[in-house]
């Protein structure tokens, strides 16, 4: 099998529809298949071959997508570094895996080579605005490059975020990724010819999972280089842009713009959010502004894909009539199987809570060099995600939080999104985030860190008294913090680890 077939297929069928869109300059299927081509050509004759892996490091650019088909092409595995990483993660990375080649833009130039350095990795550095356009003419014009691959060999190391510890990698196979692309093609709404998608957030990670079916369905990506709400307007007027890829902070800065009622974007007609618990109240403040056009999903870089998703009239039926749905995730999507169990891997029973484990062929079976961390996460075919939720009577699943991030007070649980959904309900909050804090007499207790929208006033104790009319009194905040804003991962998630580390910092007690 070789997944750059795909795009050699769409160059053949629409060989001069545009495929990729960057800053003013446009691929059509043709120029971005020689592209891949001549790359994957050039790379090859560097040398690589089975079990090496090239890595990227480079803000938001059209070259991305063209070294993530080059690597399908030629049969490489992929190791896409985080943009915002330090020198010391990269070197880190660079020496953890399997790194023959590293492509890097002027920007990270510095730290490439530094890290580089560091790591001590015999690897070609090409820089994307200097070495990079001769090693595409190394690859002259030969004709498709496939080189056969087995749908058990690594295709994409995908690192995680790091919010949990240090980075580790999921390894992707290459029947993961085609498990991924029929589970996208499978699902409405889907890629089709002639749709236009915008990749706002790092195409790198959970914003470029779409890029194989769009390949496959003859759909342009247009990429934005940096998140910006001005410019992803601009670019949805523009390109007349009808889907698009957002995580819950991206989705809270474009409902606080303060043109965006005055924006044309009606061509939008599918506006998915996931990577992150999203609010009831932010859901129906999204359908009021872009209209019933807005869905969700629920995955982790472990299922490749998204495993559970909400369409978007299942959400625009939820804010008519079925407002307890608008807390789900929704459920297992295509051909994944989701269970929530116990401790012993038993299935609970409805709204039972447990943990969310999932099976299916876009599940991951390992981590990259942990193979303890690897039998405690991977458990006879089925990935444990470490959430907790429950599961209604009809299939639709609830998270309800981390386990790592549930609040144990008195020796009652409290489940942190649960308080900041309700508080999130307050005209006034733009962002909150609530971590269990150090107290003598309950252990933890129930702290609430809020971002006001602009010129709204609030005080600590109306906000408290505000939860406690919807909460359980257990589960309302017992103290509130204002700041201006709050801090995300780099993958644009809500950093809850940062907020908690800053009140249990000298705390004979720790909380993990």
């Amino acid at each position: 099998m070789n997944l750059g077939v795909y795009l050699t297929r769409s160059a053949r069928h629409c060989p001069d529809a545009p495929a990729l869109v960057c800053e003013g300059r446009r691929w059509t299927f043709r120029q971005l298949e020689e592209d891949a081509n001549r790359l994957a050509a050039a790379l090859l004759a560097r040398g690589l071959g089975p079990g090496d892996a090239v890595a990227s490091l480079a803000w938001n650019r059209g070259e991305l997508v063209v070294v993530e088909f080059a690597l399908y092409k030629a049969g490489l595995m992929r190791a896409p570094i985080n943009a915002r990483l330090g020198r010391g993660e990269i070197a880190h990375l660079l020496g953890y895996a399997p790194v023959k080649a590293l492509l890097f833009d002027a920007a990270h130039r510095a730290d490439a080579l530094a890290a580089l350095d560091a790591a001590g990795t015999d690897c070609l550095a090409v820089e994307l605005e200097g070495e990079y356009p001769a090693l595409l003419a190394e690859g002259g014009d030969a004709g498709p490059v496939l080189v056969e691959v087995a749908e058990d060999d690594p295709c994409v190391l995908n690192f995680t975020s790091g919010s949990t510890g240090a980075l580790k990698a999921a390894v992707q196979t290459f029947g993961n990724r085609l498990a991924n692309l029929r589970k996208q093609l499978m699902t409405e709404p889907r890629p089709r010819a002639g749709s236009r998608y915008l990749a706002c957030g790092p195409i790198t990670h959970a914003t470029g999972m779409p890029l194989l079916a769009c390949a496959f369905a003859g759909t342009t990506v247009h990429v934005l280089p940096a998140w910006d709400p001005e410019a992803f307007l601009a670019a949805v007027e523009r390109e007349r842009i009808d889907a698009t890829f957002l995580v819950p902070a991206m989705l809270t800065a474009l409902l606080a713009h303060p043109h965006l009622a005055e924006r044309d974007l009606s061509s939008l007609t599918d506006l998915r959010v996931g990577g992150a618990p999203v609010s009831p109240q932010r859901l129906r403040e999204a359908v009021a502004a872009f209209g019933p056009v807005v869905g969700q999903g629920y995955g982790l870089a472990e299922t490749t894909s998204v495993v559970a998703g909400l369409s978007a009239a299942e959400i625009a039926h939820a804010v008519e009539a079925d407002p307890e749905l608008l807390q789900s995730c929704g459920r297992a999507g295509y051909d994944t199987e989701v269970r929530v169990v116990d401790e012993q891997g038993r299935e609970v029973a409805p709204r039972g809570i447990g943990e969310i484990v999932v099976r299916g062929q876009d599940c991951v079976r390992a981590y990259w060099r942990e193979p303890e961390l690897s039998a405690e996460t991977f458990v006879d075919g089925w990935v444990r995600t470490g959430d907790l939720a429950w599961m209604r009577e009809d299939g639709y699943l609830f998270i309800v939080d981390r386990r790592k991030d549930m609040i144990i007070s008195g020796g009652f649980n409290i489940y942190s999104t649960e308080v900041e959904a309700a508080l999130d309900e307050h005209p006034a909050v733009r962002e909150a985030c609530v971590v269990g804090v150090p107290d003598e007499r309950w252990g933890e207790a129930v702290k609430a860190v809020v971002v006001l929208r602009e010129g709204a006033r609030v005080g600590e104790q109306e906000l408290i008294d505000f939860c406690a009319e919807r909460l359980d009194r257990l589960k309302k905040p017992r103290s509130v913090d204002f700041t201006a804003a709050l801090p995300h991962n780099r993958n644009g998630k809500l950093d809850r680890k940062a907020v908690r580390e800053t009140y249990w910092a000298g705390s004979d007690r720790r909380v993990n």
